[in-house]
């Protein structure tokens, strides 16, 4: 299958090596009518155009998120039996096990396992905040999020010494594994960032090699990917228009049916895929934005964590167990005895966090370092789960399935050698339940500290 304009669910061969987004991009408008029936005669869902407007997309308005229907793929109980008879795999959290960046910015030909606690490391320029940046920008797509949101500056996503096709065509490739009840399933993405921003290629694997979904540019003048998608029923391929600033996998939810074993499996894939991508939460502590008195509010820690007291003040009442074991946790990371944190109530109407020190006068959070601010951010995110963080919280997966994949970049930036020991022994035991997953960036200095951590990975990009 080519990625990038010639996919066919019976061709799964490789996609080629080169940078540049090939020529088979070409418009080829006698694969696909006007109204988006395709050459063969199959039929096909309404155009890209008529599903925005109809909302069978899969999107919730404008600027939400796919939506996963409950109970048809790999979110379903432990033993369930599909429709066609086949019992489903035993149950786990999905989570992505492997990256891959065939051609984005600095990284060609790269693939990166990636495991509970994964850390990338290396000098300045390496590419480990790219890495995480791919990372991130598949979390988005998986979530429902549109391509220019993803990418406003795709040009520096195409690596530099690509160069365009006679058309002036140049973009970049990611993909990632997502290992759950349905095994391995890998989603590859094609990207046209130049002259104008599309997906023009996607592809979905399942476990045994089986090519479930497929796209491809068929008519550069449409807004839309020609989609074929595993059947296995009277019609072994079904056909579709699908938008070309989406992920065709976020959409399938909303478009197959699940009535023959071949839709079930797609289905299941394509669920499994979404949801281990949508359990993504980047996080980047802004200590300069974390000192002053909040409002009190929904108490959702934003990607900043500025709004670290408001979260405080909630998890002080609604989650004791969990605020008790971050007070301790704090005592492991900041200067002074701690023996606990308190959230004050100020005359405004505003709150503040403090840390008690037992007699001694509180320390309001505002005068602390800058270390221990995202010390205590960072652990923060590490001890909650989704319904703490400002995430797309994924409400049809049962809570025992919800997971969180913490994204860190810059993950011991102003942290001492005691704050980044202790913050990656603490990711290493929670980590160890399967319930959240670490995946950051540290520089060289750090990467020493993060080898001598058991249950810590470090994938070293200075090679």
């Amino acid at each position: 299958m080519d990625l990038t304009g010639g996919s066919t669910l019976a061709r799964t061969s490789d996609a080629p090596s080169s940078d540049v987004v090939p020529s088979s991009v070409r418009s080829s408008a006698a694969h696909s009518s006007a109204d988006g029936s395709s050459a063969d005669g199959s039929s096909s869902v309404a155009p890209a155009s008529a599903a925005r407007a109809s909302g069978s997309s899969g999107l919730r308005g404008s600027g939400s998120r796919a939506s996963v229907p409950e109970a048809r793929g790999p979110v379903a109980a432990e033993g369930r039996v599909a429709a066609a008879g086949r019992v489903a795999p035993r149950a786990a959290r999905p989570a992505v096990t492997e990256l891959r960046l065939s051609a984005f910015a600095g990284h060609r030909s790269a693939v990166h396992a990636l495991g509970p606690v994964t850390l990338f490391a290396g000098p300045s320029g390496s590419g480990k905040s790219t890495t995480l940046r791919a990372y991130e920008a598949l979390a988005r797509l998986g979530a429902g999020d549109t391509l220019d949101e993803v990418f406003p500056d795709a040009a520096d996503c195409v690596p530099e010494r690509a160069r365009p096709d006679a058309q002036g065509r140049r973009g970049f490739r990611i993909g990632c594994t997502v290992d759950g009840p349905e095994g391995p399933v890998h989603l590859d993405v094609a990207v046209q960032a130049e002259p104008r921003l599309r997906i023009v290629g996607e592809r979905l694997t399942g476990r045994d090699g089986r090519t479930l979904l497929a796209t491809a540019l068929r008519d550069p003048g449409r807004p839309a990917v020609q989609a074929e998608w595993h059947t296995a029923g009277a019609t072994p391929v079904t056909r579709a228009p699908l938008p070309d600033d989406l992920l065709g996998t976020a959409l399938l939810p909303l478009r197959v049916a699940g009535k023959t074993r071949g839709q079930l499996e797609v289905l299941a894939a394509a669920e499994q895929v979404v949801v281990g991508l949508r359990s993504a939460f980047a996080c980047d502590p802004r200590p300069e934005r974390m000192r002053a008195p909040v409002a009190p509010g929904e108490g959702r820690l934003r990607r900043g964590c500025e709004n670290l007291a408001e979260v405080l003040h909630r998890t002080h009442t609604d989650c004791p167990r969990r605020h008790h074991r971050l007070a301790a946790v704090a005592g492991a990371g900041c200067t002074g005895p701690v023996t606990g944190l308190g959230v004050q109530e100020l005359p405004e109407g505003t709150v503040r966090a403090v840390l008690e020190r037992g007699g001694h006068p509180a320390t309001p959070l505002g005068r602390l370092g800058d270390g221990e601010l995202r010390y205590l951010a960072l652990a923060l995110t590490l001890l909650t789960g989704p319904g703490v963080l400002e995430m797309d919280r994924i409400a049809e997966v049962p809570d025992a399935m919800q997971s969180l994949t913490l994204l860190a970049d810059g993950l011991d930036r102003g942290l001492d050698g005691r704050q980044l020991g202790e913050l990656l022994r603490l990711a290493a035991d929670i980590a160890a339940d399967g319930h959240i997953r670490l995946a950051g960036t540290v520089g060289e200095r750090s990467a020493g500290e993060a080898r001598r951590t058991p249950g810590v990975t470090v994938v070293d990009l200075g090679g």
